[in-house]
């Protein structure tokens, strides 16, 4: 493979990459991308060429989505006021049909804009090959979801055709009603029900920092546990946190929180000595 022509020249040295990506050959790799991350465009590009880059590589992809500065934008201009109740949205029938939308309106445009750099990529959505089934979250919340059941063949078969699951965090309940489910609780439970490699969560922040709020490049889960006890981790990071300690607890061998304002963020995370965030183990 002519790893020259394939990877941007400024992306992680040639001979790491050859030396890591014997580890990812037939594993899977589960990406979030989300957050405050995908507001700026030329992050969303940068993202959209690192995953180009890793199917050309012949590496097995998902990706899971987020929405929320699209979704909020959208309620402020129908003029609906929402709340939150433990960092979940508040989420009545006119809110689930505006998110519902613009969560498939954003798939719609990751598998595009991958289709445009040269790589096949299908849609998975409550629309389209809905793959998550849902229990509700709680009455106050309305249809907020927390995953119950995934439906990996969907997953798998879309994979073997050489094309990238694009999967947004909806899922369907009693009489197919759509529910929202946090993006990082459904690529959590992705990656639980595929026993990924890697699950990556891209973030705005450099990753997991200590006390000294410098970046801390690897942990275990028992050591970052300790860190939530003593109050070193708090309020936003705690839930990304769980999810990545329900992963590496049920057959994810490890958990990147990356740094997705970083240029080829994915490909340093993956293919260098470094990483480009703080990777969690067992």
């Amino acid at each position: 493979m002519n790893f020259e022509k394939i990877l941007p020249e400024n992306g992680p040295p040639i001979e790491e990459v050859s030396k890591y990506i014997q580890k990812y050959k037939n594993e899977l790799i589960v990406i979030k991308y989300g957050g405050n991350v995908f507001i700026d465009r030329d992050i969303f590009n940068n993202f959209i060429l690192d995953i180009s880059i890793l199917n050309k590589l012949g590496l097995s992809i998902i990706i899971v989505h987020g929405g929320g500065p699209r979704i909020k934008r959208e309620l402020d201009r129908s003029n609906i006021e929402t709340k939150f109740i433990r960092g979940l949205r508040v989420t009545d029938k006119k809110i689930i049909n505006i998110v519902e939308s613009v969560l498939i309106d954003f798939n719609n445009d990751i598998v595009n804009s991958l289709k445009n750099a040269g790589s096949k990529a299908t849609s998975i959505n409550t629309k389209e090959n809905n793959i998550i089934e849902i229990i509700p979250e709680s009455e106050e919340l309305g249809f907020v979801g927390i995953p119950n059941k995934i439906n990996i063949d969907i997953i798998k078969n879309t994979i073997e055709k050489n094309s990238i699951p694009i999967i947004s965090p909806l899922g369907l309940g009693e009489n197919n009603q759509t529910y929202n489910i946090n993006g990082d609780t459904a690529a959590g439970a992705i990656a639980k029900s595929l026993k990924s490699r890697r699950l990556l969560l891209m973030t705005n922040v450099e990753g997991v920092l200590n006390k000294e709020n410098k970046l801390i490049e690897e942990i275990s889960s028992s050591e970052i546990s300790g860190m939530i006890k003593n109050k070193t981790i708090t309020e936003g990071m705690i839930p990304k946190i769980n999810t990545c300690l329900d992963a590496v607890d049920n057959g994810v061998t490890a958990v990147g929180i990356i740094d997705g304002r970083k240029k080829h963020s994915i490909l340093f995370e993956l293919f260098s000595d470094k990483g480009s965030g703080t990777l969690i183990r067992k």
